[in-house]
């Protein structure tokens, strides 16, 4: 086994950390870290300068692009499915297709099931704004119609979903198969010069996505219909 892939299946190992945090948050470890390095949104926090280069490491992979978009939330009752910050209707989070809203929104890390309770129909509790939304109007009116058709099942409970899985659950070496998948097809660069150990994980993955141009410019969030012409 080469030096790229070690790396490659490092970053295999971390990527089960962050999968973790999704599905065991009631766990005790997931509350020493909680304790340590704070939540939001049901999401640990960075922590600041003063997290390990270990944790600073897992946060950027969670973050990336690639990771995100192969994992879905399939929701049951709506109780431990973050209405803003997960992805469960429409292929990308709230708080980024709707973005305008999420900053005035009162009810940034509420559960879809609270939400649901409030009322997501016009005139809903769940449309609380720190000030007036005037030209805004228009973007929860569509949010809205989006949700008419969300029926919560009370008798079953939310689970994630690891779409690189056939059995939709999370394992090291799909992410493996993946990440040396994509290498094997990038032609602009050298693979050698991205994977160095002297280069931390962080600048890796930035480099990598860069070159496959995977960055979250206007334009690539425009052709995956995150925004619209007048974002």
């Amino acid at each position: 086994m080469g030096v790229r892939s070690i790396r490659e299946f490092d970053i295999a190992l971390l990527g089960k950390w962050c999968w973790r945090m999704l599905e065991q948050r009631e766990f005790l470890w997931f509350k020493v870290l909680s304790a340590r390095y704070g939540v939001a949104g049901g999401r640990l926090l960075s922590g600041g300068r003063e997290s390990s280069l270990w944790w600073r490491d897992i946060l950027a992979l969670c973050m990336e692009e690639w990771f995100s978009e192969h994992v879905s939330r399939s929701v049951g009752d709506g109780k431990t499915t973050c209405f803003w910050m997960d992805v469960w209707l429409g292929g990308v989070t709230f708080s980024v297709r709707y973005s305008r809203l999420y900053d005035l929104t009162v009810f940034k890390g509420e559960f879809v099931f609270h939400l649901s309770q409030l009322g997501w129909g016009d005139d809903g509790g769940a449309w609380r704004w720190r000030r007036r939304l005037f030209a805004l109007e228009e973007l929860v009116g569509e949010l809205i119609l989006l949700l008419c058709n969300v029926t919560l099942q009370v008798n079953k409970v939310d689970r994630w979903l690891w779409t690189l899985e056939t059995t939709k659950s999370f394992t090291v070496r799909s992410v493996y198969n993946y990440l040396t998948a994509q290498l094997l097809t990038d032609t602009l660069v050298p693979v050698s010069s991205l994977w160095h150990k002297d280069v931390s994980l962080k600048v890796v993955l930035y480099a990598w996505r860069l070159f496959r141009d995977r960055l979250s410019t206007k334009d690539n969030l425009f052709h995956r219909g995150v925004i619209d012409h007048n974002s």
